[in-house]
């Protein structure tokens, strides 16, 4: 969903979003779990019998939870990775990090990543190491060139489009 807001020049949408910290657009639904758990940790201990259907159930879950973290992480990723490319800069790991994407209009998607996080385990150290090992798969899947020329496509339909809410059928059928 989109918000009208009849800038006249990048550079004062730029300062709108920059200023007032806000979006201007905004992904509604799209989480494959949309109430976390307390812990994911008490789940996998209450439910850790040999009962194979819940051990499926858990494994589709974990898939689902690390895929929406993910999906998270690839909203500012690509807005860095558009930003160094424009700029003529090099986009990688040591420029762009977990603690550099909230410059990248992260923070909304960064606040749901650390719920996530803090449902995935109790213990930091457990977090941070799942948090890389995905933001790692994130910046993968940025990087891979099937995948960028699917995202461009999409911001160029986007932007090319002057609609207030884009379906997902309509970037399903487009990035087909």
């Amino acid at each position: 969903m989109f918000k009208d807001l009849n800038c006249e020049s990048e550079k004062e949408l730029w300062d709108y979003q920059t200023t007032l910290d806000d979006h201007i657009a905004r992904v509604d639904g799209g989480r494959l779990i949309e109430l976390l758990p307390l812990s994911i940790d008490a789940l996998v201990q209450k439910n850790s019998g040999n009962n194979n259907e819940m051990l499926r159930f858990l494994n589709d879950y974990t898939v689902a939870f690390e895929a929406d973290i993910i999906n998270l992480l690839i909203g500012p990723l690509t807005e860095a990775k558009h930003i160094h490319e424009t700029d003529g800069e090099v986009f990688n790991h040591q420029l762009v990090n977990l603690h550099t994407l909230k410059n990248y209009g992260g923070s909304s998607d960064l606040a749901l990543v650390n719920e996530y996080m803090q449902s995935f385990s109790a213990c930091k150290q457990q977090q941070g190491k799942k948090l890389d090992e995905l933001f790692v798969q994130a910046f993968s899947f940025i990087n891979d060139r099937a995948n960028w020329a699917a995202i461009t496509k999409l911001a160029n339909y986007i932007l090319n489009n002057n609609k207030d809410v884009i379906s997902c059928e309509e970037v399903v059928s487009l990035v087909e």
